[in-house]
C-alpha cells in the first residue's frame, strides 16, 4: 500500500520544522531512520500505522495536517513555539511541573 500523495512531503516538512534529523524524528515517534525515510518517500515499505500517528500527536505534530494538508490546530503558533511544545511533551511529568512553575514565576515577575 502506498502512502497518499503529499503525506511524505508534509512529514519531512514537520520534521524539518522541528529541526530534527530522520534518526532523531524516528526516535521521537518510535521508528527507525529507515522507516522514517520510507514514510517521507511515501514508499510501500513505509505504510503509516496507527501507533505512528498517535506518536506524532503525542509529540506536538498535527497528524491530521500530515494526512490531509488541513491544519486542525496551531494556527498562529510559530515553528519555535511548536518546537517548544514538542520538547515540553517529551520531558517527564516532574520536569513539566518544574517548567510550569518557572514560567509562572517569570510571568508574575513581568507584570
Amino acid at each position: 500500500m502506498l502512502i497518499a500523495e503529499g503525506v511524505g512531503v508534509r512529514l519531512r516538512e514537520e520534521r524539518e520544522r522541528l529541526g530534527l534529523s530522520q534518526t532523531e524524528f524516528g526516535t521521537l515517534v518510535g521508528v527507525s531512520r529507515g522507516t522514517q525515510k520510507n514514510y517521507e518517500l511515501g514508499t510501500a515499505l513505509g505504510a503509516l500505522d496507527l501507533k505512528y500517528l498517535i506518536a506524532l500527536e503525542a509529540n506536538g505534530i498535527d497528524a491530521g495536517y500530515v494526512l490531509t494538508a488541513q491544519r486542525r490546530y496551531g494556527r498562529g503558533i510559530t515553528s519555535e513555539e511548536s518546537q517548544i511544545l514538542a520538547q515540553y511533551r517529551s520531558i517527564t511529568d516532574g520536569d513539566q511541573r518544574a517548567l510550569r512553575r518557572f514560567l509562572k514565576a517569570m510571568a508574575d515577575d513581568a507584570e
